[in-house]
Formats: structure tokens, C-alpha cells, sequence
């Protein structure tokens, strides 16, 4: 790997250089190939294992821990920072940098009185997670490797320490903004020094100056929108949006207690922690706007009331957009065009509005018929959209309610010209596979008590390709078993 060290020679004071401890007995668990292309790797190597198992010192890293805050279930914490995380430095690959990062690299100044330490459990979980919603479409931060060892921690009982090795654009958060605003007691000179060099990391098109942080701010807020309707789309709940688990670039980052949908329930809660619900799946797209509101409120120095108010009111509007962008395509709905339809805005906006409500609909009949969000969306791509009959129809109890929604449905489709051609389409966005909690699970316990990531490896196979069908690997697209449904993980998870 080629290192750039811009973040740790340009941001001094925004981090603490603390350099990993290494662990014992250092083998592969995981290797994505797909995110080793983005820095340039090729195949996984016994050098560069003992490098990012921090065995060996890895040429041009840095080695650092970044400081923070945030809010965290509603209250502000003042000091946080990377307790189990140290960044090696942005690895230079061939579409740009990304930062590599050992997460479970051992205690840093911001570790809490913790070890520092992932558990194999949570390391397997995020290398997972971050290339499922990567083969999803979903803005998210990417798993070079997930590492195993020997070495014991401690969490409810012994387990053995792993590492993720992750990549990410960038690891600048809604937190970092809001540390140093409230610790520089009203000096802004810390804040704008992190937002020009956001600005030149990472929206270069935009300049640093008045006008540059507006529109800065007017992109944070729409990459934040488009991130969370992606989730909203697939089915994905974070689990724990505190602010310091926000990318200031709209990626999917810090996993925890993350799930994906079996049965749909707007209310499904991940977090076992999470004892109000208040990052419960459908409350996601509001914590979203609670969190750019945090953001906004630390700009304050930088960028005029004014201006932050308006950025946060088309909020609303964006996220409404994306997400009935994914929604029309995931159910064959034609997306309006003013000119190309000759639609005035209004009757634009009506039909948002009616397709919308049609979406809503449909979610309220999968669950109060308890139906698996993924499956179903699948199983409905199968139908023929001419026909009075539709697959999805066989699965309902509550036969009138979908009767009527499948006629406000065939009423705004209108006829399909190629059905096959549709199906098609239908299948090339509603995903067969997902990475179901049960099976990651099962991987898991394959690891643990038999040593055995032949299972892991599958997974991750299968979820690379989540809308080809795949018919050795049907088992995996099945709901779960009783003991699988809506499983609630803990933040060490």
C-alpha cells in the first residue's frame, strides 16, 4: 500500500498519534477483493497480514486516533474519539484515496477504559455489513479484511479478538464539528480549519469562502438524505445514528447493532439498548434531520443562521425524491419528467405524493400481514402487471386490503408493453439475497466452535451478487427460522 498522510500532517491537534497492539496468532478470516481493487491490492499476502494485524510496522502508516464528540440517544457527550479504531493513513488506490483503518487495534487516549479490542463477533459482523451495502448500491464505508486470532478478551464471557480492516472515504464526522466548536469556547479558528479541509478533501468543485460553506453545508444535507432513503429502501436499520456515527460525506459507517428487515415493522428496534425506540427503523429518516440540526447548530460561527435553516429545509424534499426513486424502480412505477411528460410542478408534485402514498401502503400491508420485506419485493417483480392475478396476493391474509391497493397500483402502472423486460428490471433492484442477522449468526458460531469461515466465506459470496439467483444458494434467501426473526443485537455486536 502507498500512503498520503494529509488528514495527520495537516490537521494537527485533531488527532492523538497511538500506534496498535498486535495480536497473537494472526489469520484470515474474510478478504474482499472488491475492496482491495480500491487501493490498488491484489491478493491477501503473509506480510501484509502481519502488517495490518499490527505485527509489523506497515511502510508510510501514521498510525492515529481522532478526537470527536457527539450526541449520543439525545445527549451531548463532550469527548469521545476513535476508542478502538487507529487510522494507518489514506491509502492511495486507483479512483482516489481512502482511509485504512484498524478497527480493534487496541486502546487509544479516547478508549474509555476499555481495551481498545473488537471481538471476533462485531469484526465479522461489519466485514459483512459494509460489502452487502456496498453490492446494494448503498453509500457506505467498505471491509478490506476481517483478521482473527487467539488472543482472549474479555466482554459478558471470554472471546477472541479480531480485527476489521476498514476503508473509508473519509472518517470526518457530524462529531468532529461538534468537539471543536465547544471546545474552543468561541473560537472558530479549529472549526474552519476542518471545514476548508473537508471542502479540499472532498468537494474540491467548491470553494472556501462564504459562499463555498453554504453550498458545502447544502451537500452534507443531501448526501445525508440519500444515504438514509437507500436504507429506508433495502430495509436497513443502523441501529445507533448518534451524531458521532454520522460520515460528513453521507457514508454508512460504525456498525453496531445494525439489521436488516425479515418481517417488516416500521416500529423494528435493533438495538438492545435502544430501550425508547428512538432509532427504530422508521424513525431513522427524522434522527437523520435531528443529527444535520446538531451540524447545523456548531456552523453557526461559519455560516449564517439563515442559510444553515434553508440547507435543512430541503431535507424533507431530497430525501422524499431518493427514495421514491428507489421505491418506483424497485415496483416498476415510470418516473415522472416535467419535460418529457409535459408536467407542470404541480401535477409532478401530486403524483409524488400519490406514488408515495402507494409505497406507503404496500408497507402497511406487509406488516399487518407480518410478510418478509426482501422476499416479498422479490416476489412481486415475478408478476405479470397486465394480469388481474399477482403472486404476491397468495401470501396476504387480509385479501380485500391488497385487492384494492393491487387496483390503485395496476390504475397508475397502465399497460406494460414487454413484461419480460420488466420483470427483468424488477429483478435487478430488488435484491434475492440480504445479509440476514441469523446468518451471520450461524457463521459466527462456525468460527467459534469449530475454527471453521467456510461459512463466512459463502456469505459473503452470495451476498456480492444479491440480485442474480443463484440456485445452489437458495437456502440463504429463505425467511429466517423462529429462533432468526427480528434478532436484537447488543453494541459490542
Amino acid at each position: 500500500m502507498q500512503f498520503k498522510q494529509d488528514y495527520f500532517e495537516q490537521l494537527e491537534g485533531f488527532y492523538s498519534q497511538v500506534y496498535p497492539l498486535p495480536i497473537s496468532n494472526p489469520h484470515w478470516l474474510g478478504w474482499s477483493e472488491d475492496a482491495a481493487q480500491l487501493i490498488g491490492l491484489q491478493q491477501p499476502n503473509d506480510e501484509l497480514l502481519m502488517q495490518l494485524s499490527a505485527n509489523h510496522a506497515a511502510p508510510g502508516a501514521s498510525y492515529y486516533a481522532q478526537v470527536y464528540s457527539g450526541h449520543q440517544f439525545g445527549g451531548y457527550t463532550p469527548r469521545l474519539g476513535d476508542g478502538r479504531s487507529i487510522i494507518l493513513g489514506e491509502a492511495i488506490g486507483p479512483n482516489g484515496a481512502w482511509d485504512v483503518a484498524l478497527k480493534g487495534g487496541g486502546p487509544t487516549p479516547y478508549s474509555r477504559q476499555g481495551d481498545g479490542r473488537a471481538v471476533m463477533r462485531s469484526a465479522v459482523r461489519e466485514f459483512l455489513v459494509s460489502e452487502a451495502l456496498a453490492a446494494l448500491n448503498v453509500p457506505t464505508s467498505r471491509a478490506l479484511a476481517v483478521i482473527g486470532s487467539d488472543l482472549p478478551v474479555w466482554r459478558e464471557s471470554q472471546e477472541t479478538a479480531a480485527i476489521t480492516v476498514r476503508l473509508a472515504k473519509s472518517h470526518i464526522r457530524f462529531g468532529h464539528f461538534e468537539y471543536f466548536f465547544h471546545s474552543e469556547k468561541g473560537d472558530a479558528g479549529k472549526l474552519t480549519q476542518l471545514i476548508n479541509f473537508t471542502i479540499e478533501q472532498h468537494y474540491p468543485h467548491l470553494s472556501t469562502d462564504a459562499a463555498g460553506y453554504i453550498q458545502w453545508f447544502y451537500e452534507v444535507v443531501k448526501s445525508t438524505a440519500i444515504m438514509i432513503a437507500h436504507w429506508q429502501s433495502v430495509g436497513f436499520a443502523h441501529g445507533v445514528m448518534n451524531t458521532d456515527n454520522m460520515s460528513i460525506l453521507g457514508d454508512t459507517f460504525d456498525f453496531g447493532p445494525f439489521s436488516f428487515l425479515d418481517t417488516f415493522k416500521e416500529g423494528f428496534i435493533c438495538n438492545h439498548s435502544d430501550h425508547e425506540g428512538r432509532y427504530a427503523f422508521g424513525q431513522q429518516p427524522g434522527v437523520g434531520l435531528w443529527n444535520l440540526k446538531c451540524l447545523a447548530q456548531v456552523l453557526t460561527p461559519i455560516i449564517e443562521s439563515d442559510d444553515l435553516i434553508a440547507a435543512l429545509n430541503t431535507y424533507q424534499d431530497e430525501l422524499v425524491k431518493q427514495y421514491l426513486l428507489l421505491m418506483r424502480a424497485k415496483l416498476g412505477l415510470s418516473q415522472p419528467n416535467i419535460n418529457a411528460n409535459g408536467l407542470s410542478e404541480a401535477a409532478q408534485a401530486e403524483l409524488n405524493k400519490q406514488d408515495l402514498h402507494l409505497v406507503g401502503q404496500l408497507t402497511v400491508l406487509l406488516e399487518s400481514n407480518q410478510l418478509d420485506y426482501s422476499n416479498s419485493l422479490r416476489n412481486f417483480g415475478q408478476l405479470d402487471p397486465n394480469s388481474s392475478h399477482s403472486v404476491l396476493r397468495d401470501s396476504m391474509v387480509d385479501l380485500a386490503g391488497f385487492d384494492t391497493w393491487y387496483q390503485a397500483y395496476q390504475d397508475r402502472m397502465g399497460k406494460v408493453a414487454d413484461v419480460n423486460v420488466w420483470q427483468s428490471e424488477r429483478k435487478s433492484v430488488n435484491p434475492k439475497y440480504i445479509l440476514r442477522n441469523y446468518l451471520a449468526q450461524e457463521a459466527i458460531i462456525d468460527i467459534e466452535e469449530n475454527g471453521d469461515n467456510s461459512k463466512l466465506l459463502q456469505l459473503q459470496q452470495v451476498l456480492s451478487r444479491p440480485y442474480d439467483e443463484q440456485p445452489e444458494m437458495e437456502d440463504l434467501a429463505k425467511r429466517p427460522p423462529d429462533w432468526g426473526q427480528g434478532l436484537i443485537m447488543s453494541c459490542s455486536s
